[in-house]
């Protein structure tokens, strides 16, 4: 699995399918915003949203919304705080990517 400065020094891409967007690293995701909603409770349920672990990918899920093309535009985007797998997720300092 690439680490995330992999990634964004590859300048490589998400996908999005549907409601479902795939990210190609592993990360603990913190907090999401989309739309008018931000969505910090990850617990499995069938609402909101639900996170899967692949081995060369992560997917998520976004129940409330049938189709992520219908509210993500140039201007409005998915915006996400995520900290890498393997980083400590209380070191601010070290979570940070510079690029």
């Amino acid at each position: 699995m690439k680490t995330i400065k992999e990634v964004l020094k590859e300048k490589r891409n998400g996908l999005g399918y549907g409601n479902r967007v795939l990210l190609p690293f592993s990360c603990h995701i913190l907090k999401l915003n989309i739309e008018n909603d931000l969505i910090t409770d990850f617990s499995p349920r069938p609402e909101g949203v639900h996170v899967s672990e692949n081995p060369d990918f992560m997917e998520i899920y976004f129940y409330d919304y049938k189709n992520l093309t219908d509210v993500i535009t140039k201007y409005e985007m998915i915006k996400m705080i995520v900290v890498e797998k393997g980083k400590d997720i209380f070191n601010f300092k070290s979570s940070r990517i510079n690029s």
